[in-house]
């Protein structure tokens, strides 16, 4: 077992090497079609998966690691990361079965399902419950303090509990990358980049709110002129 700036210099290069390694796969895998079978998509959205949410749940796996997990650290802060993947992993199925739909639309049809889910995901950014989950990933530390299980088996649950409230703040945005975006490279980095700001910049809450009026407009506006509006991705299924 390793403590203090030790942990850190073995954690955080591994989680950078983590995070440019599935960036670099994602970027292959969003950039050809998603192949029609279940297996095929859901390796590519635990990859996506991984690229997107790993890096703003940095700061709790490393604070995981850091704060007592345990002569088996290492291990069971890997179970921590992965409780916290499976859940998106299962999500996965979901996000299938939804881009199956939106590629059955009418191609007459599919701007105004995408406009239909802008402005969902931008009510969704002023509700308490995208504010309550969107607090518990803001502050790792209250949320282990809140939540602590011991034991590999704790490590596991943890790492669950973690995902449902990341679930809870952002499979709106995760619903826009399926829909509107058919989950291309351009968008996979969108949603990435407004994920960490939303968790990891000081004003976090106060840039969501504003994503959230944002994509209200973008919604209607896709609605009413769909030939303004030409960043809604093609079918890649």
């Amino acid at each position: 077992m390793f403590d203090g700036l030790s942990d850190r210099a073995l954690v955080v290069p591994a989680l950078v090497l983590a995070f440019a390694i599935v960036w670099a796969w994602t970027a292959v895998l969003a950039g050809g079609p998603m192949g029609g079978s279940v297996a095929a998509f859901l390796v590519a959205w635990v990859a996506m998966m991984a690229a997107m949410m790993l890096p703003s749940a940095a700061p709790m796996v490393l604070l995981y690691r850091l704060s007592g997990s345990g002569p088996r650290g290492e291990v069971r802060t890997l179970v921590f990361a992965s409780g916290y993947l499976l859940v998106w992993g299962a999500v996965g199925l979901a996000a299938y079965a939804v881009a199956a739909a939106s590629a059955a639309v009418t191609p007459g049809s599919r701007s105004v399902v995408a406009a239909a889910v802008l402005v969902l995901a931008g009510v969704y950014q002023f509700t308490p419950l995208k504010g309550a989950c969107l607090r518990a990933c803001r502050t790792p530390a209250d949320f282990l303090m809140q939540h602590w299980r011991g034991g590999t088996g704790g490590a596991l649950r943890l790492g669950f509990h973690h995902g449902a409230y990341c679930l809870g703040c952002c499979w709106a945005l995760m619903l826009v990358l399926v829909v509107a975006g058919s989950m291309g490279l351009g968008w996979v980095v969108f949603v990435a980049a407004v994920v960490f700001a939303e968790k990891l910049l000081p004003r976090g809450a106060a840039f969501g709110r504003a994503l959230g009026i944002a994509l209200v407009i973008a919604g209607i506006l896709l609605a009413a002129r769909p030939d303004l509006v030409p960043f809604v991705a093609n079918d890649r299924m």
